[in-house]
Order: structure tokens, then sequence, then C-alpha cells
């Protein structure tokens, strides 16, 4: 599968090519930069630590959408909304591992979904999404006898909070009681907050260092407390989940999936 990489000459980026080149069936097409980057014209390969491959970072994005199978994104969202109509339009699959768009933003991706096969994800590693599945699931079960606070820490580069993956896990848990996450979130307390509200579902963020993702999700009940735990040592479980997306992406019909699609864990 030829598979294309957006913003590669960033962290995640390069860690995306890396990936690619180191996976069985997936060849890396190319990879684009902004227009007047410094990278521009830079081997792609070498960029992610690899020998020279002959593929030069470009800025053309469209025609990397037409040279490759499925072109996998982790840029920011205005331009994320971007390149799913360029996917719709190029009928190139899509793997949006962005975090931190809005309703019109989102809008964008669940279009290009009608058009061709789409996987978003807040989070692509197999650990956490097995742990959404754990916390929707024990949600649930444990009902509002229990608190539930989302406790999340990443490295100091990171500009968007709550996490996406923490999020997700607040959704998983709001699913998993029947109710909006929206109407039961509480993302920030400072001064004289009161006492918690039964049924709410917190959010704490932390902020430092190199921290990949660490996610907690905490059940308090009286007299015990549950813990749901998933650190990840480095950004290369987010790349191999994203290449593993984009591999099933063959063949697939358009539409909007999930790791969970990807990882048959879906009911």
């Amino acid at each position: 599968m030829k598979i294309g990489i957006l913003g590669c000459a960033g962290r995640m980026g390069r860690m995306l090519a890396s990936q690619v080149l180191s996976t069985d069936g997936a060849e890396l097409i190319g990879g684009s930069e902004a227009p007047g980057s410094e990278f521009i014209g830079q081997d792609v390969a070498g960029l992610a630590g690899h020998d020279a491959a002959g593929i030069a970072v470009g800025d053309d994005t469209r025609a990397l959408f037409q040279a490759s199978d499925t072109v996998i994104d982790f840029t920011v969202p205005v331009a994320t909304a971007a390149h799913a109509q360029m996917a719709g339009e190029t009928g190139t699959a899509l793997i949006v591992g962005t975090t931190g768009l809005d309703a019109a933003q989102q809008d964008a991706i669940a279009n290009a979904s009608a058009l061709v096969a789409v996987v978003q994800a807040a989070n692509f590693s197999v650990g956490v999404n097995i742990l959404l599945g754990l916390t929707e699931r024990a949600a649930g079960i444990m009902g509002d006898d229990y608190d539930i606070e989302v406790v999340e820490m990443h490295h100091r580069h990171k500009v968007d909070a709550p996490s996406g993956t923490a999020l997700a896990l607040g959704q998983a848990a709001a699913s998993g009681r029947g109710v909006d996450l929206d109407s039961v979130s509480q993302r920030v307390r400072d001064g004289h907050t009161g006492p918690r509200k039964t049924g709410d579902i917190g959010f704490a963020t932390l902020r430092g260092g190199d921290v990949a993702g660490d996610h907690t999700v905490v059940f308090a009940g009286d007299g015990e407390r549950l813990e749901l735990t998933h650190k990840a040592g480095n950004r290369a479980v987010f790349a191999s989940g994203a290449v593993r997306a984009a591999l099933w992406t063959a063949g697939q019909s358009p539409g909007l999936y999930s790791m969970r699609d990807v990882l048959a864990l879906t009911s």
C-alpha cells in the first residue's frame, strides 16, 4: 500500500515515516510540509532516521493525495479539515490522529467519510483502545455511586487540553452510564467550587517534560477506588497503530471508522 505522511518533518511525522518504512506491505510514497518550510526538498526517510530513499519533502499536498492509497494526518485542526476535503476529492483514504477539532472541522471529516474510508482516533495505541472499552464497561457496572475522574499527563509542548484521549475516555465513561458527556463534564476547578456533583465526570490535566502520554480513569467510591491506567513509553505505539489502520483501509467502503473497528473490538 502506498502511504503518504502529512507534516512529515514534525516529531510525529518522522515517527510515522519510520514506521511505514519498517512495516511489511507499506510503501512510503511521499511526505509534505507547509509551503516555505525549511524541510522542503530534504529526504523524508533521512529525516526519519533511515537511509535516504530519494523521496523529497514536498509542499504540494494534492499531489501527495493523488499518489497515495492512504494518507496519514497528525497535523493541526485547520489543516486537517482542508486535508479531509482533499481526501474526498481525490478518493484517497485518510487516517486522522489530529485532536482539538471544532464542530466545523469535524463536519469536514464526516463529509469526507461519505466518499472514502476515514479512520479517526484520539489515540491509535492498541492499549488505549482496550482501555476505552474497559472504561465504558466499568462505568456501566459501577454507576453513580462511584465518582469518575480522568487524569492525563503529556509533554510540555502539547497545546490542547484535556487531551483528545482523555476526552475519548470521558466519552466512553458517559456512554457506559447512558449520559451526555457535555452535561456532566467538569474540566476546571479553581477557588471555592463547592462539593462535587453526583454523576460528574471530572478531568485533570498535567503538562511537563517529555511524557508521551499517561492516562488514568479513577472510579472513586466509599471505601474503595478502581484505577485503570495506560502509559505510553514513546510515540512509536501511536505510529504503529496508525500504520496498522492505514493498511486496514484497503478495500474498505466509505465510512467514518475508529481504531476499535480496526482492532475488531466493536460489539
